[in-house]
Parts: C-alpha cells; sequence; structure tokens
C-alpha cells in the first residue's frame, strides 16, 4: 500500500476498530475530490470515523447538524449588512470548510438539501450572484439513518448522483465491541490522535492519483457494466455517465492507494457496487421482491466478460 496512505488508515483505526474497508473507502472518495454517502443506524461510528479521518490529515472539520427547520443559508452563510462599513459582509456557513460531516442529511427540507448540490458538483457556491470558492481539499460525508422515515425527506435521484459512494458500516463482531469498550475505557482515542499528513500532502496526493493508467479495455468494461444497468430488466432507470466517470475515478484511487500505478478488473469489480447501487432506481416489482440494487449490480458485474490481456500494435 502506498505508505502515507498506511499511516492515515493505521492513525485511523486507533479510533476505528474492525471497519478497515469503510476507512480505504472513505479515503478513495477523498484522494478523488469525491464524497460520501454513509447510510447506518445511529451508534455505529459514523461521526467517529470522519472525525478521525479529519484529525488524521489536519484538516478543518465542520458538523452540520440536519434539521426540519434548517435554512439553506445556515449551511452555505449569508450576507449580513455591515452598518459602519455600509456595505454586505459575507458571513460564511459551516460548509466553508474541508471535512464536512452532513448528520442525518435527509431530515432536512429539499430546500436545504439542494444548498449542498452546487458544493457538491462544483467546490463552490453562490451567495446573492457572489460566487465563492469552497476550501481545498473539499469533502462531505453525508449520513443517513436507513430504518426511520418518519419526518424525513427522501434524497432527490440528482442529489444521491453527486456522491462518488454509497456505504455501510454495520455492527462490529463480538470481539470487535469488546474492544471498544477496552480502549474507550478512560480518554477517547479520538482525543489523543494526531495527524500524520497535512493539507499540502494531500493536495499532493489527489494530484498524483490522476496520473494513474486505466486501459482502453478497462474503459470499456467500466462502460459495458453502466451500460448493462440500463437495459436490466429489474431496474427502471439505469446509471448516468456520471456513474462511468465515478468508476474510473474511484478505480484509480483504489489502485494509487494500493501503490499501483495502473487500474485491474478487480478494482472495478470491487468499486461497482458502491458506485452504482445508489445510482439506479428499481421498477415496483423488483422492490416487491425485496430485489436490492447491491444484488443487480454484482449480477451484472458476474455476468459481464473480464479484460484479461491487453492488444499490443507491434
Amino acid at each position: 500500500m502506498h505508505p502515507e496512505i498506511e499511516n492515515i488508515i493505521t492513525n485511523m483505526e486507533k479510533v476505528m476498530i474492525g471497519k478497515r474497508n469503510v476507512v480505504e473507502l472513505s479515503l478513495v472518495a477523498l484522494l478523488t475530490g469525491g464524497h460520501v454517502l454513509l447510510e447506518d443506524v445511529p451508534g455505529v461510528g459514523k461521526t467517529m470515523m470522519v472525525k478521525s479521518l479529519a484529525k488524521s490529515v489536519n484538516a478543518n472539520f465542520r458538523r452540520i447538524q440536519f434539521t426540519p427547520d434548517l435554512l439553506p443559508s445556515d449551511v452555505t452563510g449569508v450576507s449580513i449588512y455591515n452598518p459602519k462599513e455600509m456595505e454586505f459582509q459575507f458571513h460564511p456557513g459551516p460548509l466553508m470548510g474541508n471535512i464536512i460531516l452532513a448528520d442525518e442529511i435527509n431530515r432536512t427540507s429539499p430546500k436545504t438539501q439542494s444548498a449542498l448540490l452546487e458544493g457538491l458538483e462544483e467546490a463552490s457556491i453562490t451567495i446573492d450572484g457572489i460566487t465563492y470558492e469552497l476550501p481545498k481539499p473539499f469533502f462531505v460525508m453525508a449520513t443517513q439513518n436507513p430504518i426511520e422515515y418518519e419526518g424525513t425527506y427522501p434524497l432527490p435521484e440528482a442529489q444521491l448522483d453527486r456522491f462518488l459512494l454509497k456505504i455501510t458500516m454495520g455492527y462490529p463482531t463480538i470481539d470487535e465491541e469488546l474492544e471498544i469498550l477496552n480502549r474507550y475505557q478512560n480518554i477517547p482515542p479520538i482525543d489523543q490522535l494526531k495527524p500524520v499528513i497535512d493539507i499540502d500532502d494531500l493536495l499532493s496526493l489527489q494530484r498524483e492519483m490522476k496520473n494513474v493508467f486505466i486501459d482502453e479495455s478497462i474503459k470499456h468494461y467500466i462502460v459495458s457494466i453502466v451500460n448493462s444497468t440500463r437495459q436490466d430488466g429489474n431496474v427502471y432507470l439505469g446509471a448516468s455517465p456520471r456513474g462511468s466517470l465515478a468508476l474510473m475515478k474511484a478505480g484509480q484511487a483504489y489502485a494509487f492507494m494500493y501503490g499501483r500505478d495502473y487500474v485491474l478488473p478487480d478494482d472495478i469489480q470491487y468499486l461497482a457496487p458502491f458506485v452504482l447501487s445508489h445510482r439506479i432506481i428499481l421498477n415496483s416489482e423488483s422492490k416487491f421482491e425485496g430485489i436490492t440494487a447491491e444484488r443487480i449490480i454484482k449480477n451484472i458485474v458476474k455476468n459481464i466478460s473480464v479484460p484479461v490481456q491487453r492488444k499490443v500494435k507491434l
């Protein structure tokens, strides 16, 4: 594994126990400049993971607790008139940070949810006709509870498509939960966590990641997977070209994380369910039968021929 990435993961594992795959996927999104939708029940460590990530890379951390009465200006910021200077002055909101935890995003109104869209896609926000660039790096991890639907506003497809990955954490094993009790018995490990890299190092890693080679056969493999989501009989609406781009970038980041300068078909196979499952809409019959988007993506990947060799012109 890339030594600096390994240092970040090892540091985060002082806080996160038994969640290496979730930590790795979060770093995949961070390296690509993408964002993560984390869907799971309360109390499994979602907030701790984002905090440990921010501390490990010495980033500015902001948390937004989404509630039904939250306004868009509470997220992005607002211009307030200063009578002394006789002009409006912009007061930035919590979105002006490096690593943002958008907690329980589906509990706020669609109007406030949409305040995130420009930031997620363009890394900027527009207030009173003036566009403000967001800090770099800019990474949002939004959480939602998949169990409680009362008093919630489901995320629209256009907003779901802005997230590079959708992941879940799951419950720990018995041994892992015992280890959690032991580590948190006295001083919480998050309070003692120190940075292992700084912002400039992280930005350098993001630039290096873009140089990872991806062969034309792998690109064709990605497009075949995404196109198959549009042809599947269980799917009402398949993934868009943004899904293909997301899968390609995620593959580059995953290969880079494991110290390779090229993408393998295995990288795409592993990442496809996390990248594409939230980008497709199932038809009503599939939902009634209990078929999940993850299952459909895995079946599609299983049935598409894997590129095993590269044709070289002599």
